[in-house]
């Protein structure tokens, strides 16, 4: 069954790569759905209102973590787009396999490296301030036309729903995600502790 929907992420929540992960998996094995990948950056969740964003402070300072990362993947998503899906496995493989700080430039460059794209061209597109506004108006546009508060959001439509999927390597649980987005009469399914 083909599908349109858009899915939030940020490299710093395990839940986000659970869903962004088995949504890549899917593609990858022939899923007729057409995906959007949309940066939401939890430090700015953390922002006073009025404040200076997370995403026009100074990269290491309070309310930064997971902005850097953020850039560069924006950076190749709109300059590389048929690179993207590898190095947004890839930085989710950094961060939580390997344990490697995504907020390093240098981590950053490895990490473009290691699905054939070049660190210094990606750097010099982050420079230029371009990946920053998008990630402020993608973050803005979440907020404002549905609501969205966390990672990972699923969003079809004019409907948002916040989802927390607890194993990874199971795209067929997606199915029930995504028939769940058009059961609008059910507003919040949340249990009261995780079986395990």
């Amino acid at each position: 069954m083909s599908r349109s929907f858009s899915l939030t992420y940020d490299y710093l929540c395990p839940f986000a790569r659970i869903a962004n992960e088995a949504v890549v998996t899917a593609l990858r094995a022939g899923a007729d759905w057409e995906v959007t990948f949309v940066p939401f950056s939890l430090a700015q969740t953390k922002v006073a209102a009025g404040a200076p964003a997370a995403w026009d402070r100074p990269a290491g300072g309070e309310h930064t973590r997971g902005v850097l990362a953020h850039t560069w993947a924006i950076a190749v998503r709109e300059s590389f787009p048929d690179r993207f899906v590898d190095f947004h496995t890839a930085l989710y493989d950094a961060r939580f396999d390997s344990a490697r700080d995504v907020d390093d430039a240098a981590v950053l460059g490895d990490v473009a490296a290691s699905v054939g794209l070049d660190g210094a061209a990606l750097a010099e597109i982050v420079a230029s301030g371009k990946p920053a506004q998008l990630l402020a108006t993608s973050h803005r546009d979440a907020v404002d036309r549905w609501a969205v508060f966390g990672v990972p959001t699923f969003i079809s439509g004019e409907e948002a729903v916040f989802v927390r999927l607890m194993e990874r390597h199971r795209p067929e649980d997606l199915e029930q995600v995504l028939d769940l987005l058009d059961w609008t009469r059910l507003n919040e399914f949340k249990r009261t502790r995780v079986p395990r």
